[in-house]
């Protein structure tokens, strides 16, 4: 957690020189955050941490000596710590590894070399820095150990079919009885894979999810959960026939909706569009606005809402939606979130029907799924 003290004490961690100082020097132009030390491997940033305790840590995942991910692991078992992973596009793979370990969130380098381009993330940088004092980082170690239990008690067999970067993946299934819209962000992509590994594949559900995240990374998250999670996990493609059994993750920089039978279609299929451009106003994608806005038009009473860990607001209006057309309306407990922000803004609206832990939550999806369907 942070300190005490207004001063953000910051540790930044990689094997190159030039990164760190660039880095450091981003952060040190903050004018309440201080960089207390430097480390080149994992090693020696287990130290650092150690001797200066620091407040939130910048880290490298591939260097020498002692890799990201062995760091994580010793961290959160010992002196639970925020932790920004800052990656390059080619690990993908790696930086979910790494938020599944303990990570807060990750920052895209934009690229994997050396290079005056790593300046372009400044601003990034400072927003995710400041998160900080408003999240539980005891919570962020809670969550790698439940995902570790998962991983070691999960029988669920993992597929390793490759999927075409032309060819979209084939759905089959009948259309769902019930949808469930989840908005999440900071914090959200270890949620969801416990959330989901939690779900019964077979519940006669289709689960459409917006997490914030970065166009390049989308994909491959939703992959894998594919490999990880009962149910079949796609990125959502514009067209998609929407199936009982299906989790649709939103792709980055854009909304995805639902445009029902009832228009003349045989099976409701997934609509991809791109987000609302408003000037002075930063624009958030995948919106869990968007998304929750749109079950309710189309599903009403047999849609739930679920707002997860994030920081900002993002799905309280849509849950208001969702709410005054009849839908369900869930949160994660501010309480026990890694990033409280946004379940505490749609609680707090008073509209909430049922508010979990991250652990219970699937149970409370599971009794929805199986209530008795509203007629249209």
């Amino acid at each position: 957690m942070p300190s005490d003290s207004d001063t953000l004490r910051v540790l930044v961690v990689d094997d190159s020189a030039y990164n760190r100082q660039t880095i450091a020097a981003m952060l040190e132009s903050i004018h309440d955050v201080v960089v207390v030390g430097r480390a080149m491997n994992g090693k020696e940033a287990l130290q650092l941490a150690f001797d200066l305790e620091p407040d939130v840590i910048t880290l490298d995942l591939e260097m020498p000596e002692m890799d990201g991910f062995s760091f994580l692991r010793l961290l959160m078992s010992r002196r639970p710590t925020p932790v920004l992973v800052v990656s390059g596009y080619s690990q993908r793979e790696n930086v979910f590894r790494a938020l599944e370990l303990g990570a807060l969130d990750f920052i895209a380098k934009p690229s994997r070399d050396i290079s005056p381009d790593l300046k372009t993330i400044a601003d990034e940088l400072v927003a995710k820095i400041r998160m900080v004092r408003r999240l539980s980082a005891v919570r962020l170690s809670d969550r790698a150990r439940s995902l570790a239990e998962i991983e070691r008690a999960n029988t669920v067999p993992i597929r390793i079919a490759p999927k075409s970067e032309e060819t979209p993946p084939v759905l089959n299934g009948p259309p769902p009885g019930r949808v469930i819209g989840i908005a999440s962000s900071t914090g959200g992509p270890p949620a969801l894979q416990q959330l989901l590994c939690a779900l019964d594949p077979s519940l006669p559900v289709a689960v459409l999810v917006a997490q914030h995240m970065p166009a390049r990374f989308t994909k491959a998250f939703a992959e894998r959960l594919d490999r990880i999670v009962g149910a079949r996990v796609v990125e959502a493609i514009d067209g998609m026939p929407l199936c009982a059994g299906v989790v649709y993750i939103a792709p980055g920089q854009a909304n995805i909706e639902v445009q029902y039978r009832s228009r003349g279609l045989p099976h409701p299929v997934i609509r991809v569009v791109a987000a609302e451009r408003r000037r002075g106003t930063p624009v958030l994608t995948p919106s869990g606005d968007h998304l929750f806005t749109s079950l309710a038009r189309e599903f009403g009473q047999n849609a739930c809402v679920v707002v997860l860990t994030g920081m900002g607001s993002d799905g309280r209006d849509g849950a208001r939606v969702a709410h005054g057309a009849g839908a369900t309306v869930m949160a994660e407990d501010p309480a026990t979130a890694v990033m409280p922000g946004m379940p505490h803004s749609v609680v707090e609206t008073g509209l909430v029907d049922e508010v979990h832990p991250i652990e219970s939550m699937a149970a409370a999806l599971t009794a929805f799924a199986r209530r008795p369907r509203s007629r249209r």
